[in-house]
């Protein structure tokens, strides 16, 4: 049977309405910090870093790929030399200062919105996999159908705050029009915040008219409705494409992730403090820029962070050197007063195996310690993110699960009551049948749907299945018992209508081949 198929299987009503009544998809809240951060820097080697960013951007410079910003720098008073912009500490402070430190995202369900920075984080599925581990464990090209069952999988999924866009890659659509049916499949199979496509500045006015037509215009200008994402080219550079997309989301007001690329110890110094010191030079030069495009607009202190083997030139995740950079980093965000994001549940493994879980624990422990706000890459990935896998997302979604309760902190609502329970059972007793313990076994302490915990006898009783198959078989659970969130009809037509348009517009390479 296909993957788009299970989503098809016809039930009655009422089986459908059971099922809804045993698992809870509703999304959780957002996750607001209750524990302390883990901040490895003392205050003079916050400044220090601070100060040799600084020293980057005035001596070193940044190299603006793109004609629009070198005039917006010059008009800016930065110093515009060919294409090295070399900045003022004085202006970079000054544009910075005018970032918003929090904001609401409004979901097309209002009931999915989302408090944003300060103590507030969310997570957000993985994107941009060019192939999938799919619902049979098979590593393959992806279809718009695929995307479409892992944005079903981030609607009910409860620890996801988003559905992403990309999750995956649809070859089965040509590469020019793809933009637009990944932004459709965002919006219509999961009602909470998504991404935006910047694969180009055109791309990215085409996400701003869709979320036009689901939120209104003038509505977005106050709202944040979709984040954008725009990588640098470390060390040093942010070119035309990336830097005209940021222009199309602060046009609109919305959230933009200014994200230099990092692999430690190829495109930056081998070192971890001086690393750290480039990075935060290469975002703090985008964050100024989204400020000189628009003051006021909303942008995200970001980065992808990897270090690279020295044996093979490979990224690798999970290691010891990126959690200390996400705790430093996390601290300069605070130091900066900006929201930031991080990449979560990283795996270079290439199945579902021992070594993509201690990666993706590993790095997840110091996302959620580092109190990073937009937690990117938080399910399904693998490979170095070359394959998004269906099982994995499922068991990483648990995963933040768990990581949301830890983060919550300590919850004092009922301790007199379980007090009373020492007393009531006293010494040599037990607590399995006592009222508080009945009352509250469900909620006291996590359990996961995803791990074995039987004795080995009743696994084996149970055929002996491992988690990358018990995994599989939620997904298809999962997928089994989705329920689309409607788009309103017109809206739907509108947003239709416009894609079509636009295609018949924008060639494709089939196209552009005939006439020549």
């Amino acid at each position: 049977m296909s993957v788009e198929a299970i989503g098809k299987i016809r039930r009655g009503r009422g089986v459908r309405k059971a099922i809804r009544q045993t698992r809870d998809i509703t999304m959780l809240p957002t996750l607001k910090r209750g524990i302390p951060l883990i901040e490895p820097l003392n205050a003079e080697q916050v400044e220090k870093i601070d100060a040799a960013s600084m020293d980057i951007l005035e001596d070193v410079g940044v190299i603006f790929r793109d004609p629009i910003a070198l005039k917006d720098w010059k008009k800016a008073g930065a110093d515009v030399r060919d294409d090295t912009v070399r900045l003022d500490r004085g202006l970079v402070r000054k544009l910075i200062k005018t970032i918003p430190s929090s904001f609401t995202y409004t979901a097309r369900n209002p009931a999915n919105n989302l408090l944003f920075g300060k103590e507030y984080s969310i997570f957000v599925p993985m994107t941009g996999a060019p192939y999938l581990r799919d619902i049979n464990d098979v590593r393959r090209n992806p279809t718009l159908d695929d995307l479409a069952n892992f944005h079903k999988l981030s609607h009910m999924l409860p620890a996801m705050h988003s559905s992403a866009h990309h999750i995956v890659e649809p070859y089965d659509h040509p590469i020019s029009h793809r933009h637009l049916r990944i932004t459709y499949s965002s919006m219509k199979y999961s009602d909470k915040t998504f991404m935006g496509m910047t694969t180009s500045p055109k791309n990215a006015e085409d996400v701003m008219e869709m979320c036009a037509i689901l939120f209104g215009k003038d509505f977005m200008m106050n709202n944040p409705v979709v984040t954008g994402n725009c990588n640098g080219n470390s060390p040093l550079v942010w070119d035309e494409t990336m830097l005209g997309a940021l222009r199309a989301f602060a046009k609109f007001n919305q959230p933009i992730l200014c994200s230099p690329f990092v692999l430690g110890g190829a495109n930056t110094p081998a070192g971890v403090a001086p690393t750290v010191a480039q990075l935060n030079a290469e975002a703090l030069s985008c964050l100024a820029y989204s400020q000189v495009v628009k003051k006021g607009t909303p942008a995200i202190y970001g980065h992808y962070l990897a270090t690279v083997s020295m044996k093979s030139g490979a990224p690798m995740a999970g290691t010891p050197e990126i959690s200390l950079m996400n705790m430093m980093i996390g601290q300069l965000a605070r130091f900066y007063d900006v929201p930031w994001r991080t990449s979560n549940t990283l795996g270079g493994a290439k199945t579902f195996d021992a070594q993509a879980g201690y990666e993706s624990a590993s790095t997840m422990m110091a996302v959620l310690m580092s109190g990073a706000n937009y937690i990117w890459h938080s399910a399904g990935w693998n490979e170095a993110g070359m394959h998004c896998s269906m099982a994995k997302f499922v068991v990483d979604a648990e995963q933040c699960e768990m990581g949301y309760r830890m983060v919550s902190g300590i919850n004092w609502d009922d301790f007199d009551e379980a007090l009373q329970a020492v007393r009531d059972v006293g010494p040599g007793g037990h607590y399995l049948g006592h009222p508080h313990t009945l009352e509250n076994f469900q909620d006291a302490f996590f359990m996961p749907e995803m791990f074995d915990n039987n004795s080995i006898e009743q696994w084996q009783a149970d055929g002996s299945i491992e988690i990358n198959e018990r995994a599989l078989q939620r997904v298809r659970n999962l997928l089994n018992e989705y329920e689309e969130p409607k788009l309103d009809p017109s809206t739907n037509e509108e947003l239709l209508d416009y894609i079509a348009r636009r295609e018949r517009e924008i060639p494709t390479a089939d196209s552009l081949n005939q006439d020549y």
